[in-house]
């Protein structure tokens, strides 16, 4: 897939202390890793990917067809210092939500050390500044308050509850003013 047509669709973004790039194919085994872990499948979902290729196929099927279309998507998180994969970050095209979410989920072991803030930040930035988005939403589980606390530290305001279509969990939903 070419993402030719956004001049930032292959863009890596740089915070002090972390690296975003487009997530690739290459990037299978840390998706596989972080979607079955239980606090990921808790409170974002169970994806259903059982395999490195079902992790594959996420990718091919969910994050690069977004970035071709829009020139921005799901970001891996690289740490700086030490090169490490800790999460991913993004901006998505959601069902049953009319403006784009901002998403991030971490491995465990890199929690609480403001990388998902540092990293949520930067491509909020990207989403308004560079690709002009004139607002950004952000869905959350009611129990989840570390997510609630950064989406409200990044300026969304709550907004209501939202029920995403085929889902059944009723979500809190954030908008930017």
């Amino acid at each position: 897939m070419s993402l030719k047509n956004h001049p930032n669709g292959s863009k890596v973004y740089e915070t002090e202390r972390l690296i975003l790039q487009p997530m690739s194919v290459d990037d299978k085994e840390f998706i596989f890793e972080l979607y079955n872990r239980p606090k990921f499948i808790r409170y974002i979902g169970e994806r259903g990917i059982k395999t490195l290729s079902d992790a594959e196929n996420y990718i091919l099927n969910r994050f690069l067809p977004q970035f071709d279309k829009l020139g921005y998507g799901n970001y891996l998180v690289v740490t700086k210092d030490k090169g490490d994969k800790i999460g991913g970050v993004g901006i998505f095209e959601r069902e049953g939500l009319d403006v784009v979410d901002i998403g991030f989920s971490l491995l465990e072991e890199f929690e609480g050390k403001g990388y998902a803030y540092e990293a949520a930040q930067k491509v909020k930035s990207i989403g308004m500044d560079d690709f002009g988005l004139k607002k950004i939403s952000a869905i959350t589980s009611k129990d989840n308050f570390s997510s609630q606390k950064l989406i409200e530290k990044l300026g969304l305001k709550f907004k209501n509850y939202v029920t995403l279509p085929n889902e059944d969990e009723e979500l809190m939903y954030y908008e930017t003013e």
